[in-house]
């Protein structure tokens, strides 16, 4: 087997295993609710599949993520409002933060490698909440008003902020955070192994 077939295998073997873990947590992560909503434990390994194997894998990790979030039932109340623009929206913002990811690494990882597995790291929450807020005005925006006014809120803007979004993004982008460090380390082990066989390889 040639060097390029012997690490392209590995890297389909790699983004299968991710693709797994995706799933797996996030199907854990939908029985742990901020309000009324599960938070997403997949960020992480979204960023480390973006910036080992390219943001088209960080994207596929992404829309997977999005499809587990659609079979869980934890989109139902909105599919009750607006089927389309709840799959659009659930899809969209997982494939974009995976894609994000992944280009965030390739352009800091030019100045340092562990600046672009942070700066994937950082940037996958801040694009999967951004999404759903935007989502949130275009499709949602007359129910999500009258969530607010039954809960008691000023504006439907406070109630998005305040109640749907507010502590699961601080727990999704601090999760990242806190274990930014291990993403840089896993991302290091990854390319550190296949560029060990490069040079063995060309050895020989």
């Amino acid at each position: 087997m040639s060097l390029n077939r012997k690490l392209d295998t590995q890297k389909l073997v790699l983004l299968a295993l991710l693709t797994a873990i995706v799933i797996v947590l996030q199907f854990l992560g939908a029985f742990i609710r901020f309000g009324p909503f599960s938070i997403s434990l997949v960020l992480m390994p979204i960023a480390v599949g973006a910036a080992l194997i390219g943001a088209l894998a960080g994207g596929w990790l992404g829309l997977v993520f999005g499809l587990v979030v659609l079979l869980s039932g934890d989109a139902n109340p909105f599919l009750a409002i607006d089927p389309a623009g709840t799959v659009l929206v659930v899809v969209l913002k997982g494939v974009l933060a995976g894609l994000a990811a992944g280009g965030a690494y390739r352009l800091f990882a030019k100045i340092s490698k562990t600046l672009g597995a942070i700066s994937a790291a950082v940037i996958s929450p801040i694009v999967n909440t951004g999404i759903f807020i935007i989502g949130s005005y275009i499709f949602f925006l007359p129910t999500i008003s009258q969530w607010s006014s039954a809960a008691g809120f000023s504006s439907a803007t406070a109630y998005i902020f305040i109640s749907m979004i507010s502590l699961n993004f601080i727990f999704e982008f601090g999760l990242n955070i806190v274990l930014s460090p291990v993403i840089v380390r896993l991302i290091q082990i990854g390319q550190t192994k296949w560029s060990r066989e490069k040079r063995g390889t060309a050895d020989l």
